[in-house]
This record gives C-alpha cells, sequence and structure tokens, in this order.
C-alpha cells in the first residue's frame, strides 16, 4: 500500500484509505492479529467516472453418482425449453442458464484388463481431462485439475489462489474398488499429476483460512484467538467504526450486510460445533459439522459468497458429495445411503427416492444463486460477474454412464455468457472441449486441455 494510506485518525495500522481518488481495491480492516478483506465498495471505484473493469471468477460445482437423466434433461433445444423436475428449482435463473448436453468423458472408459473403477475414472477425470491411473497404492497418476491452471493464474491477485471444499469427508483412504485408490473419489483437484488436493469439509476450518489470522497457519493459534476475542469482529470493532465513519450511505449499508453475513456464519459453525458435541459424542468428525446436508450445504454456499465478495479467491470447487457417497437423507424421510440407492435396476421406490436426494441438492444450489444474485459486485451481482458451473462425472448412476452428462452453466461471466437455452452438442463430444472454453472465457487462453479436439460455440453473445 502506497504511504498515503492512513485512517481518518492518522493510524495507518486500522483501517488504509486514499482520499485523493478512491479506497484501495485490495483493503483490509484490522485489529489484534486479524485481518479482514472488504467486498467491493463505491468508494473503491476510481474517481471522474472512470470504469472497474468486473473481475471474472469460476465457481465449480460437483454432484456426485450421476442424475436420473429423464427428470434432468430438458426435451427440447433452444431458448423454448421447459424445466424438467430436477431444474425446476432454478426457475427463477432461467435466464441465467445454460444447460448443456451431449457432453462425454470418454477419457474415463475402462482401458483393456482394467477391473471396475467405474466412479474411480470418471471423479478422476472431470476436471483434468486425463484417464486416471489405475493404482492402489502410492504410484497414483492423474493430471493437473481446471481449478488450479485458474487458480494459479487468478492466485497472483488474491490472498488464496484457490479453495476446495466439499461435504463428504475423505472416508476410506488407500485401496478403494479393485486396485483402485481411494484418492480418485475423495477430490477432484489435483495441483499436480501426483498430488492430489484434500477436500475441506469443516465449516470452521474454513472460515478461518478466509478470515482467521492470515499472519499464521497454525488452526490451534487462530482458534485461541477467535475464542480470546469471541467474534472476528468484536476484533475489529473500531476499525470498523472508522471506516463506516467516512463512508457513503450505499456502502455504509453494503459493509453492514457483509459483517451480519460474517457474524450470522460465526454463530452457525458455533451452534454446529455445540450440536456436533452434546448429540453425536461417540462420532469422530470434526466440530463445526452441521448435522443435516441442507444446513451444511447453505453452510458452505455462504462461505463461498464471502470469499468472493471480498475477494479473497477468484476460485472455488465444491464437492457436493464424493463418488460412492454414503450419505443418508433422514431429514427427508430417507435412511438409505445415497450410492446403493442408485443402482436401482429399474426399481420405482428406489428411483424415487434418488430424485428426492438429486432435488433436495438441487434446492441447495438455488439457494446459492439466489444468494449471488442478490449481492452487490460493482455495478451488478456477483451472479453478473462470475462462471457457475454445476454437474457430474456420471450421467445414469445405475449403468455409471460417461455419455451425456448432466451439466449447466449460470451466471453472466461478466458479460460473456448468455443464458436461457439448452444447447445439444453432438455425439462424442469431450467434456474438456467445453473446459477448454471456459479456460477461454476466462482469459487463460491454451491450445488444449486433457482429451479436447477442440472449443465449443454458441457460449458467446
Amino acid at each position: 500500500m502506497s504511504g498515503a494510506n492512513v485512517s481518518p485518525k492518522g493510524r495507518n495500522d486500522r483501517v488504509m484509505m486514499i482520499f485523493k481518488k478512491a479506497i484501495p481495491r485490495r483493503t483490509f480492516l484490522r485489529g489484534l492479529g486479524t485481518a479482514m478483506a472488504l467486498p467491493l465498495l463505491d468508494g473503491m471505484i476510481p474517481a471522474l467516472g472512470a470504469q472497474v473493469k468486473p473481475v471474472k471468477r469460476l465457481s465449480i460445482v460437483y454432484v456426485p453418482n450421476g442424475r436420473i437423466m429423464d427428470r434432468w434433461t430438458p426435451k427440447t433445444v433452444g431458448a423454448d425449453f421447459e424445466l424438467p423436475l430436477l431444474l425446476q428449482p432454478f426457475a427463477p435463473f432461467k435466464d441465467r442458464l445454460l444447460v448443456l448436453s451431449g457432453l462425454n468423458l470418454n477419457i474415463a472408459k475402462a482401458w483393456p484388463g482394467e477391473e471396475v473403477g467405474v466412479h474411480e475414472r470418471p471423479c478422476g477425470a472431470y476436471l483434468t481431462g486425463v484417464h486416471p491411473k489405475w493404482t492402489d497404492g502410492a504410484d497414483i497418476q492423474n493430471g493437473i485439475s481446471l481449478d488450479q491452471i485458474i487458480g494459479k493464474e487468478f492466485g497472483k491477485h488474491t490472498q488464496l489462489a484457490s479453495l476446495e471444499i466439499g461435504l463428504d469427508s475423505a472416508g476410506i483412504i488407500g485401496a478403494c474398488e479393485k486396485g483402485w485408490s481411494c484418492a480418485y473419489v475423495n477430490t477432484l483437484c489435483w495441483r499436480t499429476p501426483t498430488s492430489p488436493i484434500p477436500m475441506e469439509t469443516n465449516p470452521r476450518r474454513v472460515f478461518e483460512r478466509l478470515f482467521g489470522d492470515v499472519g499464521s497457519t497454525a488452526a490451534a493459534e487462530q482458534r485461541a484467538v477467535l475464542r480470546r476475542n469471541n467474534s472476528i469482529l468484536d476484533s475489529l470493532r473500531e476499525a470498523t467504526d472508522d471506516l463506516l465513519r467516512v463512508l457513503g450511505p450505499r456502502d455504509r449499508t453494503k459493509i453492514s450486510e457483509y459483517l451480519d453475513s460474517v457474524r450470522d456464519i460465526e454463530r452457525r459453525i458455533q451452534v454446529a460445533e455445540q450440536q456436533s458435541s452434546r448429540e453425536l459424542p461417540s462420532m469422530e468428525r470434526p466440530g463445526g459439522v452441521p448435522g443435516t446436508f441442507e444446513d451444511h450445504a447453505k453452510l458452505m454456499y455462504d462461505l463461498q459468497i464471502l470469499a468472493f465478495q471480498a475477494d479473497l479467491t477468484r476460485m472455488i470447487t465444491f464437492m457436493v458429495g464424493r463418488e460412492k457417497t454414503e450419505r443418508p437423507y433422514p431429514e427427508i424421510g430417507i435412511p438409505d445411503a445415497h450410492h446403493p440407492l442408485t443402482h436401482h435396476g429399474g426399481d420405482r421406490q428406489k428411483i424415487e427416492k434418488v430424485v428426492r436426494i438429486e432435488a433436495l441438492q438441487s434446492k441447495a444450489f438455488a439457494y446459492y444463486l439466489d444468494k449471488l444474485q442478490s449481492t452487490p459486485d460493482g455495478d451488478g451481482s456477483l451472479l453478473d460477474h462470475l462462471i457457475v458451473t454445476y454437474g457430474s462425472g456420471i450421467s445414469e448412476a445405475n449403468g455409471h454412464s460417461v455419455i451425456d452428462l448432466p451439466l449447466l452453466i449460470a451466471g453472466g461471466g461478466a458479460g460473456q455468457i448468455r443464458g436461457g437455452r439448452h444447447i445439444k452438442y453432438p455425439k462424442d463430444t469431450p467434456l474438456a472441449n467445453f473446459q477448454l472454453t471456459l479456460l477461454d472465457k476466462l482469459g487463460i487462453p491454451v491450445e488444449n486441455f486433457g482429451d479436447s479436439n477442440g472449443k465449443l460455440d454458441l457460449l458467446a453473445l
């Protein structure tokens, strides 16, 4: 920061301001060893009407075990399509959606001599476009994932290059199905072909990574700071008051809503921790994980909103469930494990249970879209400036198909995406073609990605 950055009371260790033109975009509240980034405010826009170029961001949301495809796929293509059951929760955002059909993960089909791996291969290939190596040892081999390529570039401008989160713990470590390493189903993200990145499932740890003491990576020290000060915001009270006094009415509203969201998430994490220790004393699960899918999902979606809002990262991967997840859904009357239900063999009762689980996941994603749309960002909303993908590496889970994958895009992509359409691509179009196109839209052009053989059209305005 420039030496001109001073607070209203002359303390340069608190609120940093530039009065000649605008508040710097990368402005932090600081207090008692804690630093909190601020969202984009009107006061951060340069004087004399200069335009601020929208920030490009990508959010990847992955759902496990495929979909019941006849409840997912629209019957017609183009703009005049009806939303089937599993897309109906997205009705308020239909004009912001691109539903994509016809894409495949042929690269994840079994090679000669390979056994099973029907979840490991698609999950491993989903963001890499590479066929994972069949092994249950330490010699795992995949590719660098899409999110890490993007994070490497976007991370030049943010506190965190990328954020990898999920709802299911890693489960089994080591060997999974017939010689396949569990690494291929426990994560989507690969820093290098041999380095999978674990998905963080504990909201407390995600919160601390975003808002804890950025000068220290020690989790115990961060928790001690939280306990000592009771709340991140309590430790920043004086700096917050200083800032509010010099902001205009719209910016004061933005800051108040942002800080209210941070405090609400802190409260929900604390409640979850109390419930975890009180109601489930015998379970080995990290504190801070809510007891139901919906509560956990909403909390993790809200953390993503804050991360984007404060520009802490521009690349987030969210694994709603690991492949072969055994999660039950007693809150909607389904005590059965998810994965076995998907092998329904045509049993209508099992199919309807799977549909109800998938509809619940859609409802949670619609909550995310609504929050993105209602969160201001520059001259629009986070949804205006974000590209969000929602999909799976498997289509029909009963047969583990990797053809005609369920996939949609939401958001405006900072003016680069025109929604309100269902697009069906030719047979055998690789999913990697879509990912290659995404890289181009995000300003990271590369010649090829995974098994790509070209870019997709119809995405641009």
